[in-house]
């Protein structure tokens, strides 16, 4: 491609965002024929609760901030100007509700500083969980000093460094060197200043990674997982040729977002769930797997695409309602009483925690 036309270039990147935006609200790139397997999660129900209905107490302790409920609106956007309308939208929303709020990549700052801007959200949302994001392997070859700039531009609590080699492997002009991402995750942790989020991309993390992640001392995971959004299945229909017949063969590559909280769950780690969430129900399963909070991003948009602002704030409510009540049904109290509930385990799911350790 000619150089103003590449992946990296500009405008390329600013394509590459508004693609990105179209093919997941479509709901064309969702995995095939590989779930959650969160719908294998069975809570136990209590007929005898014996507490109010308006005892149950949904605060949750995220990243050094006080959520109001333990759910988060997952990265998704940002380098375009349809992604900061969506970016402004969805952390006003966070912001009105006290969830925690994710940004997408932060690459297009990266390669194009004008494009800033579009990442900006303090002005709407002052005293929420703002997460920024930058994938390993740029921050592997920038200074600390200079992802430090990018997190201070838009004034970020804690900073998501994504693991990507999956959807890298089929994105067209993709990263193919991921070496050095202990070295990088371990200089972040020590000299960044801020939380470090190890996050995925759609693949999941196992519990190998866990384990590394907290060797390093690094506190807090985002599983994304499997079963929801295929991010091999966004490239994938972005590529052509032998990288898009690869990105078919891989489409629904990856650890099912409920296996990766399970695996993940005695390590000690505050762990964001995502990866196929869409309601209350499968925030409160992964709770009960383990996890500190669940995070949504499909649907979130979709119901932005929908209804905007005020259909983002309807939708949200809605999955906090979902969460109250599975909290209160179970005889809990909390959402962190939700890990030592009694629960059923499905079959697929019990043999991904036994054997994938």
């Amino acid at each position: 491609m000619a150089a103003d036309g590449s992946e990296n270039a500009p405008t390329g990147i600013k394509k590459r965002k508004a693609d990105h935006i179209a093919l997941c609200a479509s709901g064309e790139v969702e995995f095939r024929d590989k779930g959650t397997l969160l719908d294998e999660v069975m809570l136990v129900h209590d007929a005898l609760p014996d507490r109010h209905f308006d005892e149950i107490d949904l605060t949750t302790h995220l990243l050094g901030k006080k959520l109001k409920a333990p759910v988060v609106i997952s990265g998704m956007t940002g380098g375009t100007e349809e992604a900061a309308a969506i970016n402004k939208d969805l952390a006003r929303a966070a912001e009105k509700l006290g969830l925690g709020f994710g940004l997408g990549s932060q690459r297009a700052m990266v390669i194009s500083p004008d494009l800033t801007w579009t990442y900006r959200v303090r002005d709407v949302a002052p005293t929420a969980l703002v997460m920024g994001n930058l994938g390993m392997v740029q921050a592997r070859q920038m200074s600390t000093g200079a992802v430090k700039e990018l997190c201070a531009e838009i004034g970020v609590d804690a900073l998501c460094v994504h693991l990507n080699p999956s959807m890298e492997l089929i994105q067209p002009g993709g990263d193919r060197d991921f070496t050095s991402g202990r070295e990088t995750l371990k200089r972040l942790h020590g000299e960044l200043g801020l939380p470090v989020v190890v996050k995925e991309t759609g693949a999941g993390l196992s519990r190998r990674v866990g384990l590394a992640v907290k060797q390093l001392g690094i506190g807090t995971v985002d599983t994304s997982g499997a079963g929801g959004t295929s991010w091999v299945g966004v490239e994938t229909r972005r590529a052509e040729g032998a990288a898009k017949k690869l990105g078919e063969e891989l489409w629904d590559w990856g650890i099912p977002t409920a296996a990766s909280v399970g695996l993940m769950a005695d390590l000690g780690l505050q762990i964001i769930a995502t990866g196929g969430l869409r309601n209350g129900q499968d925030v409160a399963h992964a709770l009960a797997l383990g996890a500190t909070a669940g995070g949504l991003a499909a649907p979130v948009l979709r119901a932005h695409r929908d209804g905007g602002f005020d259909g983002t704030v309807a939708f949200l409510e809605h999955v906090i309602a979902g969460v109250r009540a599975a909290v209160f049904l179970t005889g809990c109290r909390t959402p962190a009483e939700l890990r030592t509930a009694p629960k059923v385990i499905g079959s697929t799911l019990k043999a991904w925690l036994e054997q994938a350790r």
